[in-house]
């Protein structure tokens, strides 16, 4: 299961909104939502929906995150739409690498379901084959390729593409693809070496001299902005998810 997942295109999506932006950040689910709709895609909201399990799974519970990918499957399985769109590409490919394997009693499930859960981008250039919602940006930025998009989900040049025809002015860092340094459960373990990742992306993304540090994940973009606050928030730019930044593009767009 390499690469994106593939569904025949759809306009109606369940919006998969992830435990960090239910939690964290509300706004960038509300953001994810403007811009699907931008793109023309109708939106609900599976309200059961929790956790996918991936905590559980990369701290060593198997059974515990099993149990979370009954629910969700249950929840998003039900459902009266053709597909699931995430913030988050971590979460997208739990669904879509871990999903089919933990479950194995209800594989075919999970494989349908797999094939029909996508990360916002991927979702928006790769299904719908949308990369200009009508936003508009006036601001420099860099692009951090997150791991399990770029691993798991082979994420391609989406989020360059719809910031490109935004009118965004993109400016490569140095290593884009290289782990910030979160990886879930990774950071508390190993804190001296999530921290280190994280000043190196950092310092990477500061010599680009842009305003945002743009992905796709909003746990990688957590971890970089607690790191710039300690170190000082004018030494690097400011880590945005692409729905914020998107979503602000309409809001200027329409003035």
């Amino acid at each position: 299961m390499d690469g994106p997942c593939n569904v025949d295109l759809v306009p109606k999506v369940a919006l998969f909104v992830t435990c960090v932006a239910d939690q964290i950040f509300p706004d960038t689910a509300q953001a994810t939502v403007r811009v699907l709709e931008a793109a023309g895609a109708q939106v609900v909201f599976p309200p059961r929906q929790t956790c996918c399990g991936q905590p559980a799974l990369t701290a060593g519970e198997p059974e515990a995150a099993a149990r979370l990918a009954h629910h969700q499957l249950d929840v998003f399985d039900a459902g009266d739409f053709d597909a699931i769109v995430t913030p988050s590409g971590s979460c997208a490919a739990m669904v879509c690498h871990h999903f089919p394997t933990l479950l194995t009693e209800r594989r075919a499930e999970a494989e349908t379901l797999a094939q029909r859960t996508f990360e916002l981008t991927q979702y928006l250039v790769d299904v719908l084959g949308v990369d200009d919602i009508g936003a508009r940006l006036d601001a420099t930025v860099t692009v951090h390729d997150a791991c399990h998009g770029l691993r798991k989900l082979g994420l391609g040049d989406g989020v360059r593409r719809l910031l490109e025809r935004a009118g965004a002015t993109l400016v490569e860092m140095k290593e884009p693809d290289t782990c910030c340094g979160f990886g879930g459960v990774f950071s508390f373990g190993y804190p001296e070496v999530s921290t280190r990742l994280a000043d190196a992306k950092l310092g990477h993304a500061a010599a680009t001299a842009a305003r945002y540090v743009v992905s796709t994940d909003l746990a990688c973009l957590m971890h970089l902005e607690g790191r710039r606050r300690k170190i000082g928030p004018s030494t690097a730019p400011q880590p945005i998810h692409i729905a914020d930044l998107l979503a602000a593009g309409l809001t200027a767009a329409s003035k």
